[in-house]
């Protein structure tokens, strides 16, 4: 499953797409904090079975979080415009996509995350293939009827470095902290964080005082 480090670096690539002029560094660090938000929920498994990839990574996270910025919209004394005036709100809704992007959706379309927690309690995941066959013609295995889900947090355990098995654990158990577990997540990471720098250092090139600096 991705770690925190890879949700955070697709947030890097949400961020650098979406922030348009409201870009600079403290706005991009909102972003990316905000990715790594749902993988909280984690050190809610010891004393919440099942916590983990459902107390934070419901869809109803990021709708609230949604809701909140419409309100603080429509609010006269805004905390959005008051920290980023008149970029608040922008900054705001792209940290409210990381969330989403880069925070959700990549555990979703690996092995899964309980979308609607606690208001249906089934994991679902979008994971498998589609192809173009000379014998079987278009084949893809992503939605397959008859198959809902794939379990409830009582019989499904995701296992992280706080929470490496259900129950009680060992005094020997082996806790693992992922940094990357495949080529394709180093390149995401690679990609994500070497945009940003890219970003950032373009930004400061152009900057104010850029021609004087020339």
């Amino acid at each position: 499953m991705p770690s925190t480090l890879v949700h955070v670096a697709v947030a890097g690539l949400v961020g650098t797409a979406l922030l348009g002029a409201a870009f600079d560094r403290r706005a991009i660090a909102v972003v990316l904090a905000a990715a790594a938000l749902p993988d909280l929920d984690a050190f809610a498994g010891p004393v919440l079975p099942g916590a983990h990839r459902a107390l934070l990574h419901t869809f109803l996270f990021p709708a609230l979080l949604a809701a909140i910025v419409l309100w603080d919209a429509r609010r006269t004394g805004s905390v959005a415009r008051r920290w980023w005036d008149d970029r608040g709100h922008r900054v705001a809704w792209v940290a409210v996509a990381g969330v989403l992007l880069g925070g959700i959706l990549p555990d979703l379309f690996t092995n899964g995350v309980n979308v609607l927690y606690p208001v249906h309690d089934t994991f679902y995941r979008v994971n498998g293939e589609l192809l173009l066959s000379n014998q079987r013609g278009l084949v893809q295995t992503f939605v397959e009827l008859g198959k809902s889900g794939v379990g409830t947090t009582e019989t499904v355990h995701y296992s992280t470095g706080v929470d490496p098995t259900p129950g009680a654990e060992s005094a020997n158990v082996e806790r693992r902290f992922y940094v990357v577990q495949s080529g394709f997540e180093l390149l995401t990471v690679l990609l994500g964080f070497g945009l940003v720098g890219v970003r950032l250092w373009d930004d400061d090139r152009s900057g104010p005082g850029a021609d004087e600096r020339r």
